[in-house]
């Protein structure tokens, strides 16, 4: 059986991190993904990473303390968190992006005044300096693994996070010009830069991911795991690791099952790369592992629009902020504040009717005019020729509620003390 140090389970930024560090540390290291693509949910997404205290801020000049971090940790939430292991973070954050800057092509830099996400509550930062992305990473460096990383349907190509509308970039995106410039080297932004750089510092270590290998099962010898079963295109391998596994497989909303033993609320689409289906969750469980804040997610409003031939859940972060636009439930009435952050933003879809016992608020509805599409546009598209498939366009607001069977006096309503407010 084939036998190393350490092994190291998905090859999402966590898992090629650690892999970087067992490595580092004189471990042999085996890096195994159950997708044929590399990079996972990581690779899809903005790229972000929060590390309060990093060394960057000072570098800016903005000051930070340990008990400020901990009291705006706390202040969210809700006496649910273990506050040793936030402190944890809060402690090794910034040694970790010291290290990673010194022995990895990983470098990173402040998103310029992008505030904590509750920036009204104790110990936040509202001017910025926490929130941090890595600069573009050109792919081409990455030889035949250049087209192995997977890409998703936002922020996937020559784009940084801090130019999308998330990032608090300019609505109207990169100049063409640059953008040709990025494409000679394949430069990337976003979790595709974060992901570029610490596949190119394993492969630096010669390790090399080995994919479409799926962990089913931990292997133990008493209470000692000594290594891992995968199931594989011909059939189970049995690995081993001398020193320890790392599961670092991402999340369980692909698993049905698990998403409605576990998830407080309702998750209609899943914003990340379907392998995400709990596989290392399950091992831990059977191996005793202990759980904690499993009814949580990283929750984002979505809409249903066609990307390549087929159909993907947009995120609408942005996009649903913007001026001349807002969310209104079945009963057409606003229900929250559209420029909440993402994940906040979920919980209003979980509101309860105690009378129905329904979500009052989901499925919910965008409602913009032309104005704003033109502007800012949504999932690409900017009113130019005939309304896609996805949109659902009337002449009037009391149409429009017919259209999408909503009252049209209380969608009337709403529109209009929304004029009134200007």
């Amino acid at each position: 059986m084939e036998t190393f140090d350490v092994i190291v389970l998905g090859t999402g930024a966590a898992a090629l991190t650690a892999a970087i560090r067992a490595s580092a540390a004189g471990a042999s290291v085996g890096l195994f993904e159950k997708a044929d693509t590399v990079g996972g949910t990581s690779a899809w997404s903005g790229g972000m990473v929060w590390i309060p205290m990093n060394p960057h801020m000072a570098e800016l000049g903005i000051s930070d303390r340990r008990e400020e971090v901990m009291a705006y940790l706390g202040s969210l939430s809700n006496g649910l968190i273990d506050m040793d292991l936030a402190g944890a973070l809060v402690d090794a954050g910034p040694e970790v992006v010291t290290w990673l800057e010194q022995n990895t092509p990983v470098q990173f830099q402040i998103i310029k005044d992008f505030p904590d996400y509750h920036p009204e509550h104790p110990g936040a930062k509202p001017g910025g300096g926490r929130s941090m992305e890595c600069p573009l990473f050109p792919f081409d460096s990455l030889g035949p693994w250049q087209e192995r990383v997977t890409v998703g349907p936002q922020l996937s190509g020559n784009i940084m996070m801090s130019e999308t509308s998330l990032g608090r970039g300019a609505p109207q995106g990169v100049d063409p010009a640059e953008l040709s410039r990025r494409k000679v080297h394949d430069e990337r932004g976003a979790g595709q830069g974060l992901i570029g750089a610490l596949l190119r510092g394993c492969l630096d270590r010669g390790i090399e991911p080995r994919t479409g290998m799926r962990a089913v099962e931990l292997l133990r010898d008493g209470r000692r795991i000594t290594g891992v079963r995968f199931s594989t295109s011909s059939g189970p391998v049995d690995v081993g690791a001398a020193r320890g596994v790392v599961i670092a497989t991402g999340g369980f909303e692909w698993d049905p099952e698990l998403v409605r033993s576990f998830i407080r609320g309702p998750l209609a689409r899943a914003a990340s790369v379907p392998t995400n289906t709990g596989d290392g969750l399950k091992m831990a469980m059977r191996v005793g592992a202990g759980l904690a804040t499993m009814r949580e997610a990283w929750w984002v409003p979505t809409i249903d629009v066609p990307v390549g031939d087929q159909m993907a859940a947009w995120q609408v972060n942005g996009e649903r902020t913007r001026p001349h636009c807002i969310m209104v439930n079945s009963l057409g009435r606003r229900f929250t504040n559209e420029a909440a952050n993402y994940n906040a933003l979920g919980a209003a879809f979980h509101v309860i009717d105690v009378s129905s016992f329904s979500y009052v608020n989901h499925p919910a509805w965008m409602i913009f005019d032309r104005y704003y599409l033109t502007r800012y546009g949504l999932a690409g598209y900017r009113g130019e020729g005939s309304t896609p498939s996805w949109l659902t366009s009337a002449p009037s607001v009391a149409s429009l509620a017919s259209a999408i069977g909503v009252p049209e006096a209380a969608l009337e309503e709403t529109a209009a003390s929304i004029a009134k407010q200007g």
